[in-house]
């Protein structure tokens, strides 16, 4: 699928997410692209050529691989992001941590990548197959999700949430369990695995034992076409971007923090009121065990018994 200047993603999201899949030439293409888009948006494809050590021919299979037509189609679409960014007065985005960076500058750093990837994320998500994946939990009987190292928070939260409309559901990190759960999963069931690399072996190998018993399977990624999305019946992408010193790592998680919560309350919303009074801040089951005192800190007012 090729997009325009004016799509909603920009170039780099889409060039981000298939990067693991381009040939070796490609990626060096793609890392000079990366690197400083908006001196690329000016250069001819000569030049780009030159400073991937590659050919022109190679230029242009890297941009039909990612989806531009051509290299015209590329500066184009590099000089209208680098244009929005700049509208925004934001600072250049892939930023990297620098070793004496002050912590001013690794706050404004951390907290504009972790937007923008959230706002990136936003723009990509394609919501048919969200709206696929929003029915197959909703009428599930059973959801068992499956994430390891930092996507088991992410698992475990949208279990939680999950729990909380009455959902059957289960998150588990545990190679051993995730496989025994996925072994009993049944037609209807829903398997949801998560990884942002969408090659952790763990997950993607309960993710296809869910399928082989019958389960739907829909896999959270930040790669379309990494190994878990082969596994998947639904893909749905993040659009992380991975810095200097794992500042992606946070990045990552919010992000797909971001799918489960649309993810949620797509679910919440096709199970109505009901699921809906559940998650309620009035009806959490939960206000017991809060002190009696405002956000500021000054106490609540005695309610008459």
């Amino acid at each position: 699928m090729e997009f325009a200047a004016d799509d909603g993603p920009g170039p780099l999201v889409r060039i981000r997410s298939l990067l693991p899949g381009l040939a070796r030439a490609e990626q060096r293409v793609a890392k000079v692209v990366l690197d400083d888009p908006s001196a690329v948006a000016s250069r001819s494809i000569t030049e780009v050529a030159l400073a991937a050590n590659t050919s022109e021919t190679t230029v242009t299979r890297f941009c039909k691989a990612v989806g531009v037509g051509g290299y015209p189609q590329l500066r184009i679409a590099l000089a209208a992001d680098t244009a929005r960014s700049q509208a925004r007065g934001s600072k250049v985005l892939g930023s990297e941590i620098a070793v004496d960076d002050d912590l001013d500058a690794i706050v404004s750093k951390i907290s504009f990548a972790e937007a923008r990837a959230v706002e990136d994320t936003a723009s990509q998500l394609d919501i048919d197959v969200l709206a696929d994946a929003v029915t197959a939990v909703a009428v599930a009987p059973r959801i068992d999700i499956y994430g390891v190292g930092a996507s088991a928070f992410v698992a475990s939260d949208l279990q939680q949430k999950l729990h909380r409309i009455s959902k059957v559901s289960f998150a588990w990190s545990d190679t051993h369990v995730m496989l025994n759960s996925a072994s009993v999963l049944r037609e209807r069931d829903v398997a949801i695995g998560i990884s942002y690399s969408g090659s952790t072996s763990d997950t993607i190998e309960a993710l296809r034992t869910a399928k082989q018993r019958g389960a739907i399977t829909i896999a959270i990624t930040n790669f379309p076409r990494s190994p878990i999305a082969t596994t998947a019946d639904y893909t749905l992408t993040t659009a992380a971007h991975e810095t200097t010193f794992r500042a992606g790592w946070t990045a990552s998680r919010i992000t797909a923090l971001t799918v489960t919560d649309c993810l949620f309350v797509g679910v919440a919303q096709r199970l109505g009121p009901t699921a809906r009074l559940a998650v309620d801040p009035e009806h959490d089951a939960t206000m017991s065990h809060r002190l009696g005192v405002r956000p500021d800190g000054r106490r609540k007012p005695h309610e008459p018994s």
